[in-house]
């Protein structure tokens, strides 16, 4: 019964700033992996930033140095904060939460997406 809502999507203009969020609702483990990827028509799915329960962050080369991903674990919430914007970042965005060591084995979960749309 997991649910991921994403929010914070929309049209920006190039250089500038969006902030994603996901909140999640229902059972969330303690050892989880969040991030975020993203999707363009005709083109596979692509991790954009991963952060673990240990606070290790991984993020694609296209947007190191621009991209941030934080958390609050209080509130089963993941963030991406995403500056100097690109026309090249524009995209549906998808949250996803995995936990490696659910209760019937790996679990990995998904949002339904929030378009991100970067245009003069």
């Amino acid at each position: 019964q997991v649910q991921l809502v994403e929010s914070g999507g929309g049209l920006v203009q190039p250089g500038g700033s969006l902030r994603l969020s996901c909140a999640a609702s229902g059972r969330i483990f303690s050892i989880t992996t969040m991030g975020w990827y993203r999707q363009v028509p005709g083109k596979e799915r692509e991790l954009v930033a991963q952060i673990d329960n240990n606070r290790f962050t991984r993020y694609a080369d296209s947007v190191k140095g621009r991209f941030t991903i934080s958390n609050n674990n209080a509130v089963n919430t993941v963030y991406l904060q995403m500056n100097s914007l690109r026309p090249e970042d524009t995209a549906v965005y998808y949250c996803n939460f995995y936990f490696p060591y659910g209760p019937s084995g790996a679990m990995d979960h998904w949002g339904k997406g929030i378009l991100v749309t970067v245009s003069a």
